[in-house]
């Protein structure tokens, strides 16, 4: 067999591979800590959307200043959330601090 041959059919092969592969993306929506009931149901909504499309979702609590005393809300707000996507996402990890952003990532359930 000669190497531009192979070259040929190995180009070829990857070529077909992208073709059938699907991209995910993660899409982020951010939160306060003191996020009023309508925004929180609206931005929900966004999520389901999100995950229903079979993209990734992450959900961010954004905290300031005073607000970095008072995480167990950001807490409350995320858990909140885990629990009403519980029949469409799946929680990849706990929740976690990255500098004055907690969040947590949601993948769509198979």
């Amino acid at each position: 067999m000669n190497y531009g041959k192979y070259l040929y059919q190995l180009n070829k092969k990857t070529h077909e591979a992208k073709k059938h592969q699907k991209v995910i993306q993660v899409k982020e929506i951010k939160f306060r800590p003191m996020t009023d009931e309508h925004d929180y149901l609206f931005k929900k909504n966004n999520i389901i959307r999100f995950l229903q499309d079979g993209d990734k979702a992450k959900a961010s609590v954004m905290f300031r200043g005073r607000e970095m005393a008072h995480k167990e809300i950001g807490r409350q707000l995320i858990g909140r959330l885990i629990e009403d996507l519980s029949e469409l996402g799946v929680v990849e990890g706990f929740p976690k601090m990255e500098g004055s952003n907690m969040f947590v990532i949601f993948s769509p359930k198979k």
